[in-house]
């Protein structure tokens, strides 16, 4: 038997690989699933089983384009209702896979639909679970984002029923069984999770408040919807996806992957109103760009910003990357659901700089030369991008707040006639803020390079003092 968690950073996501005796599963796979189906075919065996722990909010599942592929049976626990051909198991339903058996155990609260599936190996002892979004590494899932598509599913209902489940079907479970979650520390699927990504049960009940058997359901439905923010604006539309089915990987790729020279990349932004999305590194971004560009770049958590800044799944995206980056930048789009890709600027900007066509930029300075004008002038208007929960964690004396995640909402208390100096927590969002900021016609912005952790650095500047915080929401 192997057990094997295949972790994307981007979207700090787990999937898992289970094979036995010539026989396969996959656990909540990504959406590009190539990589599934040739390990398989490597090691001769056959993919059986796509177990899906619930309809996901946060990406987009390769579930049916991996069964399109294989055969493979797809599942789901009880109440899910897809509207493609699956399995819907019962509670307690096991399936048999090689020498080994998974088990599904219905754990209702994150999702109505929410399943774990418990590992007995070849002996049959029970001896791994992986939960989904229900238990994570020192967090639960959040129970507010099912209500976000059934209305009558309010946070309160969904919460009452994971501290049910989490106290009749996981915490009676050995100490020793190993928790293979669904996400860890970056997904906004729960609040506070722990940058591990596995560990045993029986420490889980130690450590994890969630399972504090002390906590009446009132104290735990308190506890657990406090901190909450609202989640990104993508992920109903993720779940949509999930329940009623999508186009293929291959179809999305064929279409993104047009190269397009910089007088067809400019005819066709003209034509389509496409959005300019350049996945570039911040600062090299910052140098030279084409006008209206959002930057996103791939080296951060490219994927959830984008389903949080760009409100419409449809919108028609056109790419500047990176030579050889521009594969990857369309199958990171899928993944989450923007199949819309039209093509990319053939030679990057190298060519758009040689066809002479026109560029923008953005002022960047050094944490060290803002720490003296702002000691200098502390009226300076000031915008610190950092999620609510950073800034209340610590932050400059003087500086306001204004989370990027909420940047659409607020662009009213951005003053257009004032030079506006941005920073975040190292440069990632702060780049991010002042693209969208530029195309949305306000100018006179200045990114402060390497943000808060420079600024801290710099020990110029009076910060508040730390107060460790409730949610990294």
């Amino acid at each position: 038997m192997k057990v094997e968690q295949i972790y994307t950073g981007c979207l700090a996501e787990a999937a898992y690989y289970i094979e036995s005796n010539g026989e396969a599963a996959v656990i909540d796979p990504l959406r590009d699933t190539k990589a599934y189906v040739e390990r398989a075919k490597k090691e001769g065996v056959d993919i059986k089983y796509v177990f899906e722990t619930h309809f996901h909010a946060d990406f987009v599942s390769g579930h049916i384009d991996l069964s399109n592929a294989t055969g493979a049976t797809i599942v789901f626990g009880p109440t899910a209702k897809p509207a493609y051909t699956a399995y819907v198991a019962k509670d307690g339903e096991e399936f048999q896979l090689g020498n080994v058996k998974i088990k599904t155990i219905h754990t209702p609260g994150h999702t109505m639909e929410s399943t774990c599936f418990l590992l007995i190996d070849e002996n049959g002892k029970e001896t791994a679970i992986f939960t989904g979004d229900t238990l994570f590494i020192g967090d639960v899932g959040r129970p507010d984002l099912a209500q976000h598509v059934i209305s009558d599913l309010t946070e309160e209902k969904l919460a009452g029923h994971l501290y049910d489940s989490l106290r009749t079907k996981i915490i009676p479970l050995a100490n020793d069984i190993i928790v293979y979650p669904g996400h860890g520390a970056g997904s906004a699927c729960g609040k506070k999770m722990s940058k591990e990504t596995t560990d045993t049960l029986g420490n889980q009940k130690l450590f994890n408040y969630a399972l504090n058997l002390n906590l009446t359901k009132e104290q735990f439905i308190k506890e657990i919807l406090t901190g909450l923010v609202p989640p990104p604006a993508y992920f109903p539309q993720n779940v949509l996806m999930n329940i009623q089915g999508y186009k293929s990987l291959e179809d999305i790729m064929q279409r993104g992957s047009q190269a397009l020279t910089p007088a067809a990349f400019e005819a066709a932004a003209n034509e389509t109103e496409a959005l300019i999305l350049d996945v570039r590194e911040a600062q090299t971004f910052a140098k030279g760009f084409i006008p209206n560009a959002i930057n996103i770049g791939l080296d951060g958590q490219f994927a959830s910003w984008v389903g949080t800044l760009i409100p419409d799944l449809k919108q028609p995206i056109l790419l500047v990357a990176e030579a050889g980056k521009e594969e990857e930048t369309i199958t990171r789009l899928a993944r989450v659901g923007y199949d819309n890709c039209i093509g990319y600027l053939q030679g990057g900007m190298a060519a758009w700089q040689a066809a002479g066509l026109e560029l923008d930029s953005v002022t960047s300075i050094f944490a060290q030369t803002f720490s003296d004008l702002f000691t200098e002038n502390p009226s300076l208007t000031v915008f610190d991008v950092r999620k609510k929960s950073e800034y209340d964690a610590e932050h400059v004396v003087g500086i306001e707040n204004l989370p990027l995640d909420f940047l659409n909402d607020h662009m009213a208390q951005i003053p257009s006639d004032k030079t506006c100096y941005i920073h975040c927590a190292g440069g990632y969002r702060s780049m991010i803020a002042i693209s969208i900021l530029k195309a949305r016609g306000f100018d006179n912005l200045v990114d402060v390079a390497g943000g808060f952790a420079a600024l801290k650095n710099a020990g110029k500047l009076p910060l508040t003092e730390y107060i460790c915080p409730s949610t990294l929401l």
